[in-house]
């Protein structure tokens, strides 16, 4: 699964700049952990090894270094094939299940399957994930933006 855990780190960059924003991305397994008292909490711990059925979450954390605000910023992420995509923490994300030709919510976008009949589009199909920033990224302003998945 070594090799899985590469394909997750390839499929989302480490570091990108545009419009003087910078994008940095690191990947967390989410694992339900129980303390000696009992109690139960979710934590998120760095992937050594990743399995089928693990729960990823995705982080993007942007900066803008510019003296200017940024606007306008689109961040598109791809969707690792090897991770079933779970949904965004703000919600404000558009989705793609055709490589990013078109975008639309989940529950919108539709799947035509060989034999010529129409489904709605599941978690599954999504290819790449797209969040357009309403607002200007002031200078010097950080943020983040999230995901989640499942490993196939």
């Amino acid at each position: 699964m070594k090799s899985l855990l590469s394909l997750l780190m390839l499929t989302t960059p480490a570091m990108a700049l545009a419009n003087g924003v910078v994008l940095t991305s690191t990947v967390f397994v989410e694992k339900d952990v129980t303390d000696a008292q009992g109690r139960k909490a979710v934590v998120l711990e760095e992937p050594n090894v990743v399995t089928p059925g693990d729960r990823l979450v995705f982080l993007l954390n942007y900066r803008n270094t510019d003296q200017r605000p940024a606007a306008d910023f689109v961040v598109t992420n791809p969707m690792p094939a090897a991770v079933a995509y779970q949904g965004t923490a703000d919600g404000g994300a558009e989705v793609s299940i055709d490589g990013g030709r078109s975008w639309g919510q989940l529950g919108t976008l539709k799947i035509t399957e060989a034999g010529g009949t129409v489904r709605g589009a599941r978690p599954e199909d999504v290819t790449h994930i797209r969040w357009a920033l309403k607002q200007a990224i002031p200078s010097g302003s950080v943020g983040k933006l999230s995901f989640r998945g499942i490993v196939r």
